[in-house]
Formats: structure tokens, sequence, C-alpha cells
């Protein structure tokens, strides 16, 4: 299930991208920003029920190490990905859903 969860709300009124992202990285430094994301991470995790999770973004690769059934995701991955959520068989193209 392909999510953008950047928007997600976070307290003050801020949203989790602020914490988790580039913005949040340098006022805590690297061992609070990979505690922050491992935390963020199975919180998420718990909320969908995920056996595996695939985390990108333009920092993932900062993350020394990840926890068990997680893994880190290729951007160039996440459209052609998204599109076969929506095929009626595996790799057939045929896509559910009609563009008009």
């Amino acid at each position: 299930m392909p999510l953008e969860l950047g928007d997600l709300p976070y307290p003050d009124g801020n949203i989790i991208e602020n914490y988790l992202g580039i913005p949040g990285r340098n006022p805590c430094g690297r061992e609070k920003m990979e505690a922050r994301s491992y935390y963020a991470v199975a919180q998420l995790k718990k909320s969908f029920i995920a056996n595996h999770v695939v985390i990108g973004g333009g920092l993932v690769h900062r993350l020394e190490r990840l926890p068990e059934g997680i893994e880190r995701g290729r951007n160039e991955n996440a459209f052609p990905g998204g599109i076969r959520l929506w095929e009626t068989r595996r790799n057939s193209h045929e896509l559910k859903w009609h563009v008009l």
C-alpha cells in the first residue's frame, strides 16, 4: 500500500516531515534523527498491521541499520509499484480502473 505519510499531523501544528525530513535533521543530530525514524516506522508498522515496510526518500540512505521487516526503497520504483497495485493480474498491464 503506497502512502504519502509526510503530511501526517504532528504536535504543535507541524507535520511528520518536519521531524523526519531535512527540516528535522539539522537541529537534532544524526543519532536522535535515527531514533525518531525508527520509532515512527515502528508505530506506522503497528498501525497498518504490516509485515514488511519499504521506506524511501532523500535521507533513508543515512539510516545505518534498519529493524527487521523494514528495507530501503528506491524512488524510481515508487511509480511502477503503485501502478502494479491496480493491475487485474500481475504484470498484465490490464488496469482495474480507466482514465476518462
